[in-house]
């Protein structure tokens, strides 16, 4: 890999640590860690991210995507997500790639979490939770994800 292509990797995984600190995410890049490489980006738990940006999106995700799921069980997260750059856009308008098994076991757990929430609290703090929540989400990338 020549330095110019490791400077780029550098600059994509810099934005999307700094993209996700500003939205309140403690997002950092990990010492490199070789044969047993842990991921790009920690902070993201329970998901380990790992950053492409190469000019075929296909082997972006490809390689991405095998990777952050190879490194998940190094770094002990239950999700692997793959990071992939668009040209001349933002961090946050890359693409968060995972498999569809990662998707549905997420999904399962946003729901059940949201279960227990709306079955043990009151439904007003239910529902302040939501509005929260989105208001937080749009604040963080609103601007970001924006045309």
């Amino acid at each position: 890999m020549s330095n110019a292509a490791k400077a780029k990797g550098t600059r994509w995984e810099t934005a999307l640590a700094a993209f996700f600190r500003t939205a309140g995410i403690g997002a950092y890049r990990p010492a490199q860690a070789g044969f047993r490489d842990v991921g790009d980006l920690h902070g993201l738990d329970p998901f380990v991210g790992q950053a492409k940006d190469y000019k075929s999106w296909q082997d972006a995700i490809r390689e991405g995507l095998d990777g952050a799921e190879k490194q998940k069980l190094h770094a002990g997260q239950l999700y692997g997500v793959a990071f992939i750059k668009r040209a001349r856009r933002g961090a946050g308008a890359g693409y968060a790639v995972t498999t569809v098994a990662t998707w549905a076991r997420v999904l399962i757990r946003l729901r059940r979490a949201e279960e227990l929430l709306r079955d043990h609290v009151p439904i007003a703090v239910y529902d302040a939770h939501i509005r929260q929540a989105e208001a937080e989400a749009g604040e963080a990338f609103g601007k970001e994800l924006s045309p």
